[in-house]
């Protein structure tokens, strides 16, 4: 029987597991250490400066730029973190729909679980340390696990797969506040992204 096992391209759960060096965009961690490092060095500079005669007034409006410039470069390497992990969870869930399209093929059905499905995708984590989840909605009875739109009808018919987000928690219809930041896939594989923007 064809073997349909892959290997998830990531560490999945293992004692010591970080997930902030286990996706790319990592070595972001460290881009941060250097700008608190810059800041430091800067502030002691400015003490410095002080001490061979800046005004009081000068080293005031000194160090409320460098402020500045250190809130500004926070929230773009912020920004830049949550699409790193965006995009990293929605290249896991490609190799997971891969997987579980050549597990139909061969069986005419999707697995009950993605330890059935194999290849370690049940340990599998995202980029923030949680195992993703699955819905084989042919195997659940009634629709209240089923993720639902904002008209609370469900956004696929085949299985539902998905990232808890970095909240790490979530609640079947996308419209609820701890769903907004979850990763979907939707319309049956047509769509894969945010709760928020479906």
């Amino acid at each position: 029987m064809l073997d349909l096992r892959t290997t998830p391209h990531r560490h999945t759960a293992t004692k010591g597991y970080s997930a902030a060096h286990s996706y790319p965009g990592s070595h972001l961690m460290q881009d941060g250490s250097r700008h608190m490092v810059f800041l430091r060095r800067l502030i002691e500079s400015l003490l410095r400066a002080r001490s061979r005669g800046f005004t009081l007034v000068e080293l005031m409006l000194s160090i409320l730029i460098a402020a500045i410039l250190a809130s500004i470069a926070m929230g773009s390497y912020s920004h830049l973190m949550q699409k790193t992990e965006l995009e990293q969870a929605k290249s896991d869930m490609v190799q997971i729909e891969s997987a579980m399209e050549r597990f139909y093929v061969v069986n005419q059905r999707y697995p009950d679980d993605l330890a059935e499905l194999g290849g370690g995708f049940d340990s599998l984590l995202d980029p923030w340390g949680n195992p993703y989840q699955y819905l084989n909605i042919a195997k659940t009875k009634g629709k209240g696990k089923l993720r639902k739109d904002h008209n609370l009808v469900p956004i696929n018919t085949d299985y539902d797969l998905y990232s808890m987000g970095a909240d790490g928690r979530s609640t079947s219809p996308l419209t609820a506040k701890i769903s907004q930041d979850d990763i979907v896939r939707a319309n049956n594989g047509g769509y894969l992204g945010l709760a928020s923007d479906y």
